[in-house]
């Protein structure tokens, strides 16, 4: 990865949370790199620090220990406008059509103009959304709404797209069906993604490195780098026969470390 452009750097990175009762350590010592291009997934024991990591990277916490640098600019509270969301929830508005929900972002930003929402129009036509634009959200799909809410995102053309368990809320069937066709999407708009899962399967089906935190407080255990042949979809990984040697090798990290 040396020749990869580093687009954020992560450096002993610790924090921890403070109550009437006293301090409660979240994150200790916490380094890695993450490259343009880059699909990280990040998994760990339940209530290990995950989301917490995600609020540090994008901004909305800051590190109590340590600096995290956002293409060479030390990241702060303000400029996180390089990050896109993904949640468990689409958080798409029942008033607004499909077309009105997607181009939410680009208004509240005040940057929608006959440009942008030509690109966002093509997006709806290219992700097979188009003929729903004047719908609304409770008549898609989960998979459908989800898709919706990441060309939302996509309209603010992050630098870095932040996925907090997008997918957890649908059902298993869904769940595998939307995993694929929003990894292929951040393939072909050549974005950088950092997913937070506990989903093993899913971070290995779509990530090409995995970051495994211990528990509490968390230190990063292992970075498990994750390659598949012929760049095949996020579905058909899951049938490669590497993927049963990847989902033990994490399984045992995660398991050693209980």
């Amino acid at each position: 990865m040396e020749n990869m452009e580093k687009l954020m750097e992560i450096n002993h990175v610790g924090y921890s949370y403070h109550t009437m009762q006293g301090e409660t350590p979240a994150l200790s010592n916490i380094n890695f790199t993450v490259y343009k291009g880059d699909f990280l997934a990040i998994v760990g024991p339940s209530g290990c620090g995950k989301s917490t990591l995600l609020s540090l990277l994008s901004g909305l916490l800051e590190p109590e220990h340590g600096s995290i640098f956002l293409s060479n600019a030390k990241l702060t509270q303000k400029g996180n406008g390089s990050m896109g969301y993904m949640l468990q929830h689409d958080h798409l508005f029942e008033w607004r059509t499909i077309e009105k929900n997607v181009l939410l972002g680009l208004e509240i930003q005040k940057k929608l103009t006959p440009e942008t929402k030509e690109m966002v129009l093509d997006m709806l036509k290219t992700y097979g959304l188009y003929k729903f634009k004047d719908a609304r959200p409770s008549q898609l799909s989960g998979g459908m709404r989800q898709r919706a809410a990441l060309i939302r995102t996509l309209a603010l053309k992050p630098e870095i797209l932040l996925l907090d368990e997008p997918f957890s809320a649908l059902d298993y069937q869904t769940r595998l069906t939307v995993g694929d066709d929003i990894g292929a999407i951040i393939k072909k708009e050549e974005k950088t993604a950092i997913l937070v899962t506990h989903d093993l399967s899913e971070a290995i089906s779509l990530a090409n490195r995995v970051l495994v935190l211990s528990k509490r407080p968390a230190t990063i255990q292992k970075i498990v780098d994750i390659a598949f042949p012929n760049n095949i979809s996020a579905l058909e990984r899951r049938n490669s026969p590497e993927f049963k040697d990847y989902f033990n090798q994490i399984w045992k990290e995660l398991n050693d470390n209980e």
